[in-house]
């Protein structure tokens, strides 16, 4: 099954956070995101205004409540920078790169879009 089609589950849960390798390897599963230095899954896309990226974080603010897993969204003039890792855990789990891969699908059936 492909990340995107995963659903979250809810952080109280019992999960642990992945290390760097294994994160290294489902970030191959997500191409345009990148890892940080903290172990932060990063993205940012250019929009032509600044009504268009905000329109898009709308969007995946509704994608994240349906996942009940919440990025933290950076919403500049023409642009939208998107950081997501799992704050219960203090680090990333699978939750983060499903939800990721939720927002690079709105993102590829959405015009307007370019990586940063």
């Amino acid at each position: 099954m492909t990340l995107a089609k995963k659903k979250c589950i809810p952080c109280h849960t019992k999960m642990r956070k992945f290390t760097r390798e294994e994160a290294e390897e489902f970030l191959e599963q997500l191409p345009g995101w990148d890892l940080s230095e903290d172990l932060h899954l990063l993205r940012s896309y250019k929009f032509k205004d600044f009504s268009q990226a905000m329109k898009r974080a709308n969007k995946i603010a509704s994608i994240a409540d349906e996942q009940e897993h919440h990025p933290d969204i950076t919403v500049s003039w023409g642009k939208l920078s998107i950081e997501l890792w799992t704050h219960f855990t203090k680090g990333l789990t699978e939750n983060d790169f499903i939800l990721a891969a939720k927002i690079e699908e709105l993102n590829n059936n959405e015009p307007n879009k370019e990586r940063i």
